[in-house]
């Protein structure tokens, strides 16, 4: 799992204006990322929009992406859901065979209790033919992941091999890393939060922000693992506007309008998301222009 040190970006999924998936804009994005220099790429996730997606179009999107990365980086697939039974046959199912590991997203509106979650992952990570990330979103998924569900599932589930910790909360962040198994990963899911959690000991960032700005993104987490720490905060500080931007409104509204800019994909979205507000499109457009 060493390869997984670094920056993984987590895909947007870009549509046509009639919200069909832009396969051509999909694979511009994947280009674009993997010539940035980010260390792997994560399709399937909750920036792709997945739960609008049906399970053909999820199906597809796997394995264009295992076609146009071409082995030239890692891939890492989202599998994840609040039915533990499904996510169980999916793994079981699913052509992996490409893949490096699984990021699979806590179980959400259900809002089990940590033994739920730790039954949960034990029953998919007994499943999965490959590594499973744990990933701890609390904003989304309405439960957070103790620090003490995770260690206990670190240590004791061999299969559960990295996290992705996305709850923000620093402290909690720490006790995992301070008790971790030895080759357990430990890796950001807060673009704004990465640099100082690079330099407390995590292994990298799992990034939207990196779907465009892939060069300085991965440059800012290399710096930081690196002990860098002079060249990782001039990035830090450099990308912190557009980390605001990006997710003032929603993600992924906020990095499509960013993409929209660059002229990577459309600005297009499946209900629930919408576009993000005009304002917020007028002050992206006038950071995308004066940005170096």
């Amino acid at each position: 799992m060493e390869q997984l040190r670094g920056t993984g970006v987590a895909l947007v999924t870009p549509f046509k204006k009639d919200e069909s998936i832009d396969w051509n804009a999909f694979e511009r994005l994947i280009d674009h990322v993997i010539t940035g220099g980010v260390d792997y790429v994560v399709p399937l996730g909750t920036t792709g929009e997945t739960p609008t997606l049906s399970a053909d179009e999820k199906l597809e999107l796997m394995k264009f992406t295992f076609e146009k990365v071409s082995k030239r980086v890692p891939v890492v697939v989202g599998i994840g859901d609040y039915n533990t039974r499904d996510v169980v046959k999916r793994l079981e199912t699913c052509p992996l065979d490409q893949a490096v590991a699984v990021l699979s997203v806590a179980p959400y509106y259900s809002k089990p209790s940590q033994e739920g979650i730790f039954q949960h992952y034990k029953a998919i990570a007994a499943a999965s033919p490959k590594p499973i990330i744990l990933y701890n979103v609390p904003g989304r998924t309405g439960r957070n992941m103790s620090a003490q569900t995770t260690l206990r599932l670190a240590h004791e589930v061999p299969n559960i091999v990295a996290m992705k910790e996305a709850s923000g909360d620093m402290v909690q962040c720490m006790q995992i890393i301070k008790d971790k198994p030895k080759d357990f990963l430990v890796i950001s899911g807060d673009d704004a939060l990465a640099m100082p959690q690079v330099a407390a000991g995590m292994d990298g960032l799992i990034s939207v922000a990196a779907n465009y700005f892939a060069k300085d993104v991965s440059g800012m987490i290399k710096a930081a693992l690196g002990n860098d720490m002079p060249l990782a905060r001039k990035l830090h500080y450099k990308l912190q506007e557009a980390f605001d931007l990006m997710f003032e409104e929603n993600n992924p509204a906020g990095v499509k309008a960013f993409l929209h800019d660059a002229g990577i994909s459309e600005n297009v979205f499946r209900l629930p998301v919408v576009p993000v507000s005009d304002g917020l499109k007028s002050r992206i457009s006038a950071f995308f222009k004066n940005y170096k």
